[in-house]
Order: structure tokens, then sequence, then C-alpha cells
């Protein structure tokens, strides 16, 4: 009985930490003047793809121009990952779900993945450096 138990909790555990990487988070708050973000309906002059699997993003840096309306789109690798730049209206993007974004401020802006999947998921941080 004490062996089927284990095994219960052992399982459970499992899923669970699967599952963290799994869940889906999805919020926008846009209350910056120096900022835009649309749904996708409207035109981009510029695509950003910004690809996330367990622990890393695939580059540390992404160059967008300032003004310019730029497609983000989040494409996970392993799980479900997804983006969040504090700095910029709070913005959060889900994977697979892409959302046209206009920085009018130049500077660097840092986002980190903002889905729990696992023990390496602090070190899931890059920039987007507007220009």
């Amino acid at each position: 009985m004490k062996k089927m138990l284990l095994i219960s909790m052992m399982l459970a555990a499992a899923i669970f930490v699967l599952a963290a990487c799994g869940s889906n988070s999805n919020s926008n708050t846009n209350n910056s003047s120096s900022s835009n973000v649309e749904d996708t309906g409207t035109a981009a002059s510029a695509k950003v793809t910004i690809k996330a699997k367990r622990f890393e993003f695939d580059k540390p840096v992404y160059n967008i121009k300032k003004g310019e309306p730029t497609e983000i789109t989040v494409v996970s690798e392993d799980g479900v990952h997804g983006v969040e730049i504090p700095d910029f209206d709070d913005l959060k993007l889900v994977s697979g779900k892409a959302k046209v974004v206009t920085f009018n401020d130049a500077g660097t802006y840092e986002f980190h993945c903002d889905i729990p999947c696992g023990n390496g998921h602090g070190k899931m941080v890059a920039k987007i450096v507007v220009e």
C-alpha cells in the first residue's frame, strides 16, 4: 500500500512539473502614452519572432525601430512559454498569438518568460532594444 501511495505521489508531482510549462496566461494592459499595442488586425511594418524553449530565448537582444509598428510573435519550442515586458505597459505575449506593438520611446526593454517552466525559469531573460 505504501508503495502504491509513493508511486501516486511521484506521478502527481511529475504532472505538476509538466503542466507548469503548459499553462496559458493572456493579459495586456496599455496605460502609457509612449506605446501602442494592438491586435494583429493592424498592418505591421516589421516582424519579430521570439523563440522560447525551456530556460532560454533564441537571442539575447531583439532590435526594433522607434515608432515602427512591429508584429511580435512568441513561438514555444517546448511546452508553452509567454513573454512579459514590465517596462512596456506590463505587456504580456502568449505563444502563438501575435501582437502589433509600437515603441515610441528609444531604449532597452528587458523581458522574461512569465510562465514558470522549471528550475532554470529565472534565467529566461532577454532584451528589446529600440533605436
